[in-house]
């Protein structure tokens, strides 16, 4: 059994387990290599190094040592974004003084593409780093798998309870397929606060809204989004996931029962209604976010239970038994 992975973090935020393997060192004048293996950090921040005589044991940077180390470092960073900032300001001093009328004025534009996560991520972080309301997301897709999350999604983790803490909330919708995902679970697992998520069988594609002044939705290309600031579109959206979330199960913090109804799952229900539409097995899989494997297996077991032998019967079969009569 593999140990899980070491979350992502700054000195600033010593983890539980470096905060107490520092202390021990602290006290004792040293610790064994072998426990360092649980908080790696120690050794990427200097807080611990190898003993001069015993490349087996680690002894502890003195406090005030490391805290000044680290301080230098901060300062370093602190100067090169000023010469950073001094040579915009350089550059771009002679270019506003031959702006003319043809330039776009707004410096909040109502449609703004942007490319590449690390744009994406720069303006999701800029909004919700000015919302104290809500932040509304449909999330059509698990993302990436468990034991990467604290790593790779750290910094989004940061904001989103920062968001939290400052009173706002967060409601997210998923597809039913999802419900148990451990990405999510580990997600929910992470925040506190007002968040909520519930699940439907089928949701749009990607959206984030926050405050109801800002949305972010997927754009024509991997990686390009579109941030949307009019508005009335921003509220259509707003009011269209509202209706979403009346009508989905609730999930988190507490999962409600899928009950089946005359031997049909909420899963299977879905299919049937998709099934007399005419879609395909891969449209039907795509639309409620499963693989066309698992598409398949459910189609078998509601032909199975309604003792359909072929595709056009059970067709038939779905609309006589009266199964989609209970979205009426």
């Amino acid at each position: 059994m593999t140990s899980a992975p070491h979350p992502e973090h700054g000195a600033e935020e010593l983890c539980r387990a470096g905060t107490r393997l520092y202390e021990q060192a602290l006290r004792e004048g040293h610790v064994p290599v072998e426990a360092a293996r649980a908080a790696p950090c120690l050794m990427d921040f200097g807080l611990l190094q190898f003993a001069v005589d015993d490349l087996h044991r680690l002894e502890p940077v003195a406090p005030a040592v490391a805290l000044h180390r680290l301080l230098r470092t901060s300062g370093e960073r602190i100067a090169q974004e000023r010469r950073r900032e001094e040579r915009l300001a350089a550059m771009f001093e002679p270019l506003i003084a031959v702006e003319g009328h043809h330039t776009v004025a707004d410096a909040t534009p109502t449609l703004r593409l942007l490319s590449g996560k690390g744009q994406i991520n720069q303006a999701l972080t800029e909004a919700l780093a000015d919302a104290s309301r809500e932040m509304l997301t449909i999330q059509p897709r698990p993302g990436l798998p468990r034991e990467q999350v604290a790593a790779a999604h750290v910094l989004a983790i940061r904001r989103d309870q920062a968001l939290l803490d400052r009173g706002g909330r967060i409601r997210t919708l998923y597809p039913q397929t999802l419900r148990h995902s451990p990405t999510i679970v580990a997600y929910h697992e992470r925040l506190s606060g007002d968040i909520e998520a519930r699940a439907l069988d089928e949701i749009t594609d990607r959206l984030i809204i926050v405050d109801r002044d800002a949305a972010f939705i997927p754009a024509d290309g991997d990686g390009v989004a579109l941030e949307i600031r009019h508005p009335a579109i921003v509220g259509h959206m707003a009011t269209t996931f509202d209706r979403l979330w009346r009508l989905a199960t609730p999930v988190f913090p507490e999962a409600a029962p899928q009950p089946s109804h005359n031997g049909i799952t909420p899963r299977q229900h879905a299919i049937a209604a998709l099934l007399v539409e005419g879609h395909t097995d891969a449209v039907i899989a795509d639309r409620l976010g499963m693989n066309i494997r698992t598409a398949r297996v459910h189609i078998a077991k509601l032909a199975a239970t309604l003792g359909s032998q072929s595709r056009a019967q059970l067709g038939f079969l779905i609309g006589r038994s009266g199964i989609l009569d209970r979205e009426r």
